[in-house]
């Protein structure tokens, strides 16, 4: 038994914008001109807030959809790491957007997304608390990188080597 179509473009929908959000994440740190490193801040931020709000609604619709079960056949071992890497994912999909902002606005910089939505800043400046924010975000980015790594092993090695219809449940992404 598969999940449903909703959860899928919830899953595939946060893969496709991760998948952006890394590479510029990453571009947008390096010394380039301010003419590509500009839109690319502009581009990470703005994603930021949309994956914030469609981690939220994911979050939600996970609670009143739970998922499929594991087939019998799966290991304890590996339900409890498939449980960790999973409230992983979702806990730095949260922080990651949440640090993102806080870096952000207490750094004296705007979420251009935010302001055009008339969505007031929630901090004042403070450098500090920017600083602690940037640190956090760097560390969960990194985090973050390695638990999407674990979670593609793990659905690899159940779709290529166990063939046991874990990794069909999420794949494809359109099929119910």
């Amino acid at each position: 038994m598969g999940y449903g179509v909703v959860a899928r473009i919830f899953h595939w929908g946060t893969v496709l914008m991760i998948v952006v959000m890394i590479p510029v994440g990453l571009i947008m740190t390096q010394e380039i001109p301010r003419s590509i490193q500009d839109p690319l801040f502009i581009l990470h931020k703005g994603l930021g807030v949309v994956v914030l709000v469609v981690v939220v609604l994911r979050i939600a619709w996970r609670l009143a959809n739970p998922p499929p079960p594991l087939p019998a056949s799966i290991p304890a071992l590996q339900r409890r790491v498939a449980r960790a890497t999973h409230l992983g994912l979702y806990a730095l999909l949260l922080a990651m957007p949440v640090s993102g902002y806080v870096r952000v606005i207490a750094g004296g910089f705007p979420i251009e997304l935010l302001n055009a939505l008339g969505v007031p800043p929630l901090l004042g400046k403070n450098e500090p608390l920017a600083a602690a924010a940037s640190t956090f975000h760097f560390g969960g980015a990194l985090a973050l990188m390695a638990l999407i790594l674990l979670h593609v092993a793990g659905a690899s090695y159940h779709g290529l080597v166990r063939r046991d219809g874990v990794a069909s449940r999420m794949w494809p992404p359109f099929s119910t």
